[in-house]
């Protein structure tokens, strides 16, 4: 809106104050109880212009830090110790492919990025990544069920366990990864 002298202002016509008891328009933005996070921004209240200062003046971001996370949230290279994906010295690219392999270098981009995306099961639900790599940990399908993964889970944890298998420790491992791939799956939406 030209000449408007508050920055921060989105009408919508309808929208009133958060405020109880406030009938002007809410018109700026302010914290919700529910704050952002990995999965999105979180929730606002929507304040007047009156309301919005008064809770502005009562704000205080570091409530609940102690006071070496309130220095550490306050330090200039707060953030820059962590290492991302993007400036990792792999890129988070696990190895490089094998180009051998491929009669075409874009077939081995075009494998990577259908390797990073979800798989549709026959039934329309998606499958991560790591849902994908759990069900080949376990041998099954894109499309098996509850029941055969649950059968598929019993049938390698008694051959792989030491309590079923006559004290073979040499599987533990193979053991672990199965049941963390049972877990990760026995809790995914494919699977409810």
């Amino acid at each position: 809106m030209a000449g408007d002298r508050f920055h921060g202002r989105v009408t919508n016509p309808g929208r009133l104050c958060d405020r109880p008891g406030c009938p002007e328009a809410g018109e700026f933005r302010a914290p919700g109880p529910r704050g952002s996070s990995f999965d999105g921004p979180g929730d606002y209240r929507w304040f007047c212009l009156d309301h919005v200062r008064e809770f502005n003046a009562g704000y205080d971001w570091f409530e609940g830090m102690s006071a070496e996370e309130i220095m550490r949230a306050q330090s200039p290279i707060n953030g820059w110790e962590r290492e991302t994906r993007a400036f990792s010295p792999t890129a988070g690219i696990d190895s490089a492919p094998r180009w051998a392999d491929f009669a075409d270098p874009l077939d081995a981009i075009s494998k990577r990025a259908r390797a990073r995306r979800p798989a549709e099961r026959a039934d329309g639900r998606l499958l991560s990544p790591d849902e994908r790599r759990a069900l080949d940990a376990l041998g099954l399908p894109l499309d098996a069920d509850r029941k055969a993964l649950r059968e598929r889970y019993s049938q390698l944890v008694r051959r792989y366990h030491p309590d079923r298998n006559g004290g073979d420790r040499s599987y533990e491992t193979r053991l672990q990864g199965v049941v963390e791939a049972y877990q990760l799956l026995r809790k995914a939406a494919a699977f409810a």
